[in-house]
């Protein structure tokens, strides 16, 4: 969440960044975050209107946006890009970071037809039972990922 806060806005400090999460329902201490941003190495640096905001690491998906959307509604677009089978193998394309994340909302939905994942930066294999129809896995992502 704070990469989509600080990809989609102007945020200038600690404080101004702990509002824009609470605004999103996520309420963090400021040690937390401090340690948070610390972890994913956001910086500070100026911003095309000359003022000093938190910038991430550069990185082709956290560029700065060039309209602001609200952050749940980015949320909603969660880096999924492919779904494809081979055998009893699905294989998950996503954007660059997004897999362990996705990989994450599958295992722990319970969806019988699927016995595991391996995630990758960008990929993920689900492990399918054996004898599953493909449309039957589709239909059971369909509430993590648009497939």
């Amino acid at each position: 969440m704070i990469r989509l806060i600080v990809s989609s806005q102007e945020i200038s400090n600690q404080d101004e960044l702990l509002k824009a999460l609470a605004s999103e329902g996520f309420v963090v201490t400021q040690a937390t975050l401090s340690r948070d941003l610390k972890q994913m190495k956001v910086a500070k640096a100026a911003s095309p209107t000359g003022k000093a905001v938190y910038v991430l690491p550069t990185n082709a998906m956290y560029r700065r946006v060039k309209e602001h959307r609200p952050v749940r509604e980015m949320m909603q677009h969660n880096g999924f890009i492919s779904l494809r089978f081979s055998g009893n193998i699905g294989v998950i394309k996503t954007r660059p970071g997004y897999a362990s994340g996705i990989a994450y909302d599958i295992d722990n939905t319970v969806i019988p037809q699927i016995i595991g994942t391996i995630a990758g930066d960008d990929t993920i294999f689900i492990v399918i039972e054996e004898g599953t129809p493909r449309d039957t896995v589709r239909e059971a992502l369909s509430s993590i990922i648009p497939v």
